[in-house]
């Protein structure tokens, strides 16, 4: 049995897309970043401490914790607090490249194994009436770093090095070997 520990609907949409059959929980941890903590550590530890928290409730289970973020310069950009806030991150993108970080985390009764996949994202400049736009429309609020490559904001994408599913927020392939790694561990 595959438990997801998340909320995330991209997260739940990918999966299925590659063909998994798994169940899902909220982990509700306490996902405040450590002081000076780098954001590849952080994303890391958020997403082993997610499939833990699981792993508690469900110890013969396999359980799938990922987290993602953003990170522009050292700064990172989780999801935006405002549409002020949303349009802040998205000037600061605009004609810059930043990274995805996405930690994932698999927890069996046997074995933990966890993974860091990195994405380098280029944005080309952003106009400010489609800045505008994009922001009143909500989507960026959900959102690390205020956009989806996946939808109106790939308009300002030409070019990523690195995987493309670690920017929409889990990297499938690195995800599918890491549950083949853990489950030869049982």
């Amino acid at each position: 049995m595959l438990i997801l520990a998340s909320s995330s609907p991209r997260r739940r949409e990918l999966l299925t897309q590659a063909g998994l059959t798994f169940s899902i929980e909220a982990a509700n941890i306490d996902e405040a970043r450590h002081p000076n903590e780098p954001a590849t550590e952080y994303v890391q530890r958020l997403a082993l401490e997610k499939a833990q928290a699981i792993h508690h409730r469900h110890p013969h289970a396999t359980i799938l914790g990922a987290d993602t973020t953003v990170v522009l310069n050292g700064e990172i950009m989780n999801k935006p607090t405002s549409r002020e806030d949303a349009t802040r991150m998205l000037r600061a993108l605009a004609a810059r490249t930043h990274q995805v970080y996405t930690g994932i985390a698999v927890v069996t009764p046997t074995a933990q194994r966890t993974h860091l996949e990195s994405t380098d994202v280029t944005f080309s400049p952003i106009d400010e009436a489609d800045l505008t736009q994009y922001v009143a429309s909500g989507d960026p609020l959900d959102k690390a770093g205020a956009y989806g490559i996946q939808g109106y904001a790939a308009r300002w994408i030409p070019r990523i090095a690195g995987d493309y599913f670690n920017v929409v927020g889990l990297p499938i392939a690195a995800t599918l070997r890491l549950l083949r790694e853990a489950r030869h561990s049982l």
